[in-house]
């Protein structure tokens, strides 16, 4: 019996599965720094969660480079952020730092992993209703992948210091509840999307950049700790001018 023209198997190029490749591999990445927090190998598990937010920052771009940009391969992406940037993160911080307060302890890792669901309902309906621009130039609230990467200052602290640094558990969980607050508010935040430079100063900004990666190679601990804190000033400087430009306003 023939085969009719509708039977016929949707063909796909593989190298259009790159995208959703990467999003697992982002997923993984997480999930395996849960592992080492458990074996207590806290400094690879904060690597690997910046390998997550790295390869977060990639399958988007990848799926418009190469035309593959599906309902399934947003969904996908959604879903791995939430376990990459509120689940992992919270578990991390609480096996290093949180067991002692194990019930504020526990209220903060409950706290910051709602926060990031919410953060990340707000952003998939902003970019699917009609006639409602996505966060293309801003961001409204920290996003999922700087909030992990911002929540974790107390270990980067803690690292940096030659002996080490007790941070107590209250502080720990204060600033657990400061991110999540931050993710869900309607504060702008920097966006490097929006950040434009002048062409003839194009190769300093990359010598910059090559310095940042070479310090971030060289004294890991000490360069997250003051990216966060610029990061965090940013944030602080955007919140003050939107404050001022009513009252010049008026």
């Amino acid at each position: 019996m023939a085969r009719k023209p509708d039977d016929v198997p949707r063909q796909l190029l593989l190298l259009k599965l790159l995208p959703n490749l990467v999003s697992i591999l982002a997923l993984c990445a997480g999930l395996t720094a849960i592992r080492f927090a458990i074996s207590g190998n806290f400094g690879l598990a904060v690597l690997l969660i910046g390998t997550a937010a790295a390869l977060d920052g990639l399958d988007g771009r990848l799926a418009r480079m190469l035309n593959s940009e599906s309902a399934i391969g947003a969904e996908l992406d959604s879903l791995c952020d939430f376990v990459n940037f509120g689940v992992t993160p919270a578990l991390v911080l609480y096996l290093w730092g949180l067991r002692a307060e194990t019930g504020l302890g526990w209220i903060a890792v409950l706290v910051y992993a709602v926060c990031c669901m919410l953060r990340l309902a707000r952003f998939n309906v902003g970019s699917r209703a009609v006639g409602e621009a996505a966060e293309k130039t801003a961001f409204v609230g920290v996003p999922s992948p700087a909030g992990a990467m911002l929540v974790l200052a107390p270990m980067y602290l803690a690292f940096a210091v030659e002996h080490g640094l007790v941070v107590h558990p209250v502080l720990v969980a204060l600033w657990m509840f400061g991110v999540g607050a931050l993710m869900i508010s309607r504060v702008q935040t920097p966006s490097l999307k929006r950040i434009t430079i002048a062409a003839d100063y194009a190769r300093y900004w990359l010598v910059g950049g090559m310095a940042v990666v070479a310090a971030l190679l060289t004294y890991p601990w000490v360069t997250l700790l003051a990216l966060s804190m610029g990061y965090f000033a940013a944030i602080i400087a955007l919140f003050v001018k939107g404050l001022r430009l009513p009252a010049s306003r008026a």
